[in-house]
């Protein structure tokens, strides 16, 4: 993976700490919400690694905003999981991570919108 692509890297990153939140949440029996937060929060950097590939600027922006899309139902479920308070578990680093990559991606798929 090329270290300047700075979504790809923050996002490979994100999706391992998703990884292993997965796993305390598994130890603590939270099977519903930990698969949820699983399937969207690694399916972001699918859908980014995609869009590298892409075969034209409406393709490349597609991926992107279903990346985004992605990002945003990872929000949705880690903000529930901190408010249920179904576990003992401090989601606010995921959260401020994930509000970053949202960010990112947010404006990226503005720019290439604007070019």
């Amino acid at each position: 993976m090329k270290k300047d692509n700075v979504i790809q890297q923050k996002n490979f990153e994100f999706a391992i700490s998703i990884i292993e939140l997965y796993k305390k949440l598994t130890i603590e029996k939270e099977y519903i919400i930990s698969k949820q937060l699983l399937k969207c929060g690694t399916s972001i950097g699918a859908n980014i690694e995609e869009a590298s590939a892409a075969q034209s600027k409406k393709d490349f922006i597609s991926k992107m905003s279903i990346a985004s899309k992605e990002a945003r139902e990872t929000r949705y479920w880690l903000k529930l999981l901190n408010e249920s308070q179904l576990v003992n578990i401090d989601v606010t680093f995921y959260l401020n991570r994930i509000d970053e990559i949202i960010s990112i991606l947010t404006s990226i798929v503005k720019h290439r919108k604007k070019k």
